[in-house]
Parts: C-alpha cells; structure tokens; sequence
C-alpha cells in the first residue's frame, strides 16, 4: 500500500510541467517527494495509534492548503456532498458569516435581522464551543454544519467579545433568509438603500426598491444613500450587477490570476439605475469582499462618495476543484481591484470623508480586517507616496451581558435614529444635491 501511494503522489506530481521543470533545473522536487515518502511511512509505522493511509493524505492535503491562506481548504468527500446537496426545507440557521482565525472560529457579521443579530452576537466574537464541543479542531465547513440544523431548535454557543469573560448564549434555529435589499425615504426626499449582501436575487430587488422609492416621493428624489456597512459579501456576479447598476460606462472590477494571461476587465454596460443623481456610499470595518468591490467600482468612477471608515480588506476569489472520489480543494485562484487597478487585499479602501460611529462603545471588531488574519494574503502594491492615511475604529471595551442581549452594532444601529454616519451621508448628499443643480423641492 505505501508504495502504492508512493507512487500515486509521485505520478501525479511528474504530471505537471511545473514540476517536471523543477526535477530537470535541480530544485529538489524528487527529494522533497522523497522527504514526504519517508514522513508518511514513519508516522504509517510509529504513531502510537494506527492511522488509515487515506486519512494521512487527506491531512496532508489539509495541511498544505491550511499554509496558503485563510481560505484554501480541504473539503473531504462527505463535506464536498454536502455542499453540492440542495439547502433542506427545514434546515435552520443562526445568520452569521465567520472565520477561522489562528484556529478560532471567529464572527465576521450576523445577518441583518437573523437570530444571531437579534441574540446580540457581533462583529469580532470567538465562539470557543457549539453545543458545549470546542470547536478549536474544526474547519469552517464543519462549524458552519454543527450551527445548522432543524427549524425551531437550539444552538448552546459559549463565546467572548473582546477581553471579557465567556459568555454561553442559546439561540433559536429558525428558517432564516436573507434581505439582501431594504429601502425606506429619508428625510423626505433621499432614497435610503440598505444592501446586506449579494445572491441571486439582490440586483432585481435593487432597481424594484429604487422604482418604489422614486414613487413614494413623487419623483422628487435628490440622491440615493446606498449602505454597505457590515455587509460581508456574497455572490461575485451578483456585486459586479449591483456595480453595474449604477456606472453607465468604465470598468468595474480587474480580476487577476497567477499567470499574466489570467488578467480580466469586466466593463459596465450602459444604464444608471440612479439616472445621474448622486450617490454617497457607506462603508466600515464590516464592508467586506464582493461589498468591497461594489464600493471600490463607485469610488474609482467618481460615480459615489465613500464615507464611513476604513473597509475590511478581503479580495480574494476561491475556485472548488473536485478531485475525482476524494473530495475537492477551495483554492484561491485569483483576486480582484478597483478599476484603477488598486489592490484592496490586506489593505482595504479609505473612505473619501471618515467619519466616526457615534456609539462608539458598542464597536466590538476593533478594527480587526483581513491583512490580521493568519495566511491572509499580502498586498502586492508599492505604497502610494500621497496615499491617504489608514483609519481604524477603535477597540471597545468588554461588552457586558446585559449588553450582549440588545441589538449589536451590526444590525441594531445601522440606520437608525441614533446612526451618526448616516446623518452625516444625509447632509452631504444635499450639498451634492446642490451642486449638481438638483436642489431639495
């Protein structure tokens, strides 16, 4: 069997020209593979519990994507079933979109409206146990499965904001679904658009919440306040729609690869769902990926006004390859920038006007974005002598209990009353009113 495997491992690795240049330049490639066949047959033989070959290879296939990045991973052929299998009718959810970091199963952002939202989870909590089983072993995949289950049961999660204490938290599963798209009438004539992230259906509901507004106010709209805060990304084509939707010409997004031939330019097509009026685009540390590409589109065509602070930093795109009976790999392939070519990975976009949260006490992500995430990828850009200065939110201190049970930042402030940020989106968007000659009636 160990030569079998031997074998295989060798076979596939001469298969590739990459390879095959490496054995004919003298880079060691046959030494290394020799270095893993004695690795593999000591660890066959001495571990002090016998270990399945297939398992070995699985965890060293594991082991290699977990050294690329934070998104690389194994999917083994139960979890690879299971992704490709239909979401069930009467599956579950909490509503939260995490990480791993440094092996801790961390909160990116709970879904608008969701019961992780509603049970007071935030941006930047570490969930130490599901169900009181540490999750500190466990891949993504597999915390995301143990967080599903039957509508209308519970979930016992033992989590920590900040430096505080472990909290334990039970939420209700519920048959939770996103509303990527909201919209309401803001101070009488500035159409409100609150985008929580991006499926299939978002850029429909986009243009039929911008139709709606436009009747509402009897066609007397000044502008559009689009807000992309906490909103952790979604579906690629679906953000480049989104984007397109209002930039009536230009690129919206450079995807790049590893090989130089890979460089794409995806271009708007004509149409501006906003009809010219302006634009003021709200952004924070939870404006992540596919969010950042619709804001970074805006930015670089003049087309919005960024305002908010700096954005998460996440631009990497994973391709799914099966391998054939085995399971498949989630590899990054490529990453995207603004249409100047700007690289948002580990970096992030600046909002032209920075402006502060006003409840900064409930801030619980600390500025934390990609580029602090362990593997995250760098970015590659020389630093811009006239560059604009990085802002971060400022750490909070420890959430206590009772505040921990009211609505987070995350979902419960966003354009509420109390929203500092959208207020001042509000006058700014009536000064831009003005000087595009589009006075307030």
């Amino acid at each position: 069997m160990r030569r079998v495997v031997a074998a295989i491992v060798l076979g596939a690795f001469l298969a590739s020209g990459w390879a095959w240049a490496q054995l004919k330049s003298g880079k060691g490639g046959y030494e290394q593979l020799t270095l893993f066949n004695e690795a593999f047959e000591r660890i066959r033989q001495d571990a002090v519990e016998p270990v399945a070959e297939g398992k070995l290879i699985g965890a060293a296939i594991a082991g290699m994507l977990a050294g690329l990045d934070a998104r690389s991973a194994y999917l083994s052929e139960s979890a690879f079933r299971a992704l490709q299998a239909p979401a069930k009718e009467d599956a579950g959810t909490i509503g939260l979109v995490a990480t791993i970091e440094n092996g801790q199963l961390k909160v990116i952002s709970p879904q608008d409206g969701s019961p992780a939202a509603l049970a007071g989870i935030g941006p930047g909590d570490v969930i130490f146990a599901i169900d009181k089983e540490p999750v500190y072993d466990l891949t993504l995949a597999e915390a995301e499965r143990k967080l599903r289950g039957p509508v209308g049961s519970e979930v016992k999660l033992t989590l920590r904001r900040g430096a505080g204490k472990p909290v334990d938290l039970t939420v209700k599963r519920e048959a939770y679904k996103l509303q990527s798209v909201s919209a309401r009438v803001e101070a009488g004539n500035i159409g409100y658009l609150r985008i929580a992230g991006f499926d299939a259906a978002t850029q429909q509901a986009l243009a039929g919440a911008a139709q709606d507004l436009r009747q509402r106010t009897g066609g007397k709209l000044i502008g559009f306040i689009i807000d992309l805060r906490n909103n952790p990304g979604g579906a690629f084509e679906s953000a480049v729609a989104v984007a397109d939707a209002f930039i009536d010409q230009g690129d919206i997004v450079i995807v790049k690869g590893r090989k130089p031939n890979s460089l794409k330019r995806i271009s708007a097509t004509q149409g501006d769902l906003a009809r010219g009026m302006p634009l003021v685009v709200l952004v924070n540390g939870g404006t992540a990926r596919e969010a950042e590409l619709v804001a970074g589109a805006l930015q670089d065509n003049r087309r919005g006004v960024l305002l908010g602070t700096q954005t998460f930093g996440e631009s990497s795109i994973e391709s799914v390859i099966p391998l054939p009976g085995n399971g498949a790999i989630r590899l990054t392939t490529s990453r995207f920038t603004t249409p100047t070519g700007r690289q948002i990975q580990g970096k992030g976009l600046t909002p032209d006007l920075v402006v502060m949260p006003l409840k900064l006490e409930k801030l619980v992500h600390g500025g934390r974005r990609e580029a602090d995430l362990r593997g995250a990828l760098k970015n590659t850009d020389p630093v811009a002598p006239d560059s604009k200065p990085e802002v971060q939110e400022p750490a909070s201190a420890p959430a206590s209990e009772a505040a921990r049970k009211a609505p987070s930042v995350a979902t419960g402030d966003i354009g509420s009353a109390a929203d500092e940020q959208l207020s001042q989106a509000t006058d700014v968007l009536r000064g831009l009113a003005l000087v595009t000659s589009r006075p307030a009636p």
